[in-house]
């Protein structure tokens, strides 16, 4: 990522930011939690990208080079804790779950950065307590660097409804069919099965956040059926694909 942008210290704040609209690629000098009040957020560094819509937050660590991407509109809220904090003992992006509980926190806590005092000591006591509590979400696109592995993967991100399976796609970028399957495993850590899941999910959340309907969303990403998506969507997120249109 060029041009890199240090800011020592991770804000506390809250941003609205247009559907598109970016944040280049910066670091700080302390761990940062950042959460989606409204929108999709998605986090982005060289090893892959995150993202999260209102029931999950990303935990970035200290020093790690970033970059925010908004779809739809994004109420972006952000807070900075010390190295010392990290009450997960997390040394890499990850995205966590996030209960009603912990996201009235979040956005307690963003609301007033200037706030100081004992009311706002026991807000941040009871907010680390609640991240302690939340478990870890597997919603990550890893970027693959084998070249074989990465233009199978640029076929699906330009068209994630393909139907075409492992060995298909193999044929077509002259690479067979266990060579990427050992490769989705070793550089993605993950099955073909699970990372074009994976893949799908994200393009959805996407197209929801600009307002596509649920039955387009699961045509154009490659559902059976529109049931079938929501079935997914739902043990994804903890959420219909139409509770999602809601938040917005």
């Amino acid at each position: 990522m060029p041009n890199i942008r240090h800011t020592p210290a991770a804000p506390a704040h809250t941003l609205a930011l247009a559907a598109g609209e970016r944040i280049d690629a910066h670091r700080h000098d302390n761990h940062q939690i950042v959460y989606a009040g409204s929108g999709v957020l998605a986090v982005t560094t060289d090893a892959g990208t995150w993202f999260a819509p209102g029931t999950r937050a990303i935990w970035v660590p200290a020093g790690t080079v970033h970059a925010h991407r908004a779809y739809g509109h994004l109420d972006l809220h952000t807070l900075g804790l010390p190295v010392g904090d990290n009450p997960l003992r997390l040394d890499a992006p990850t995205v966590l779950a996030v209960s009603p509980l912990l996201r009235e926190l979040i956005l307690a806590y963003t609301r007033d950065p200037a706030g100081s005092g004992p009311e706002r000591r026991r807000l941040r006591a009871v907010l680390l307590d609640q991240l302690r509590a939340s478990p870890q979400q597997p919603v990550q696109l890893p970027s693959p660097a084998d070249p074989r592995l990465a233009a199978v993967c640029a076929l699906l991100h330009d068209d994630p409804a393909d139907p075409r399976t492992l060995a298909e796609l193999g044929a077509h970028t002259h690479t067979g069919e266990r060579t990427l399957s050992r490769l989705f495993r070793s550089e993605l850590g993950m099955t073909f099965p699970q990372w074009r899941t994976q893949l799908r999910l994200y393009h959805a959340l996407k197209m929801l956040a600009d307002g596509t309907s649920v039955t387009a969303v699961a045509r154009r990403c490659g559902w059976s059926s529109t049931s079938a998506f929501i079935d997914v969507f739902r043990r994804a997120y903890g959420y219909t694909p139409g509770t999602h249109h809601r938040r917005e």
